[in-house]
């Protein structure tokens, strides 16, 4: 059953070969053919060179984008490769600056700390040999007052200062600086 529809296909008139048809149907295809030549091949081909063309463009165009893109984007590496290492510097110069301020700032407070040290020293030597000196006037001044109440008769003062001074000074007072 299913072949028989082939069997009646086969006798088509569709399927026949006429020979003046067949020669009306080329010769009108090859008219046709020449029409689309002469006027719609040539606008049509134009067309697709023209289109080829811009596909070229904007491919050659997207290289150049893209080229420009990776010449950028390295760039850019190489700034941010600078800036990193600018910083870096830049830290490193600050540390240094920072150590030396410190260094210069112990060196400060050392020498201020030693000045203040010596002068300390000199105000000592200077209130222990004023208070040595007052302590001889002061002895001086009880020496002439002992010996005039053993006498029993007062003491020329001039004179007698004058020798106690002199006893006074031949006495070793460093064993009262040494304790000082």
């Amino acid at each position: 059953m299913l072949h028989a529809p082939l069997l009646l296909g086969a006798s088509s008139p569709l399927t026949k070969i006429i020979p003046g048809l067949m020669i009306w149907t080329i010769l009108f295809f090859l008219v046709v053919f020449f029409v689309l030549k002469k006027f719609a091949f040539a606008r049509i081909q134009s067309l697709i060179d023209e289109r080829r063309e811009q596909i070229k463009r904007a491919l050659e165009a997207a290289d150049e984008a893209r080229d420009e893109a990776r010449k950028l984007l390295e760039e850019h590496k190489q700034l941010i490769g600078q800036a990193r290492s600018e910083a870096e510097e830049i830290l490193a110069e600050a540390r240094k600056t920072r150590e030396s301020m410190e260094q210069r700032m112990r060196e400060e407070t050392e020498t201020e700390r030693q000045r203040r040290l010596e002068e300390t020293r000199r105000e000592i030597a200077s209130e222990t040999a004023r208070a040595l000196e007052q302590i001889r006037a002061e002895v001086a001044d009880l020496t002439l007052e002992a010996a005039s109440r053993v006498v029993g008769k007062t003491l020329d003062a001039e004179r007698d200062r004058k020798l106690i001074e002199e006893a006074i000074a031949s006495l070793d007072f460093s064993r009262l600086e040494e304790s000082a």
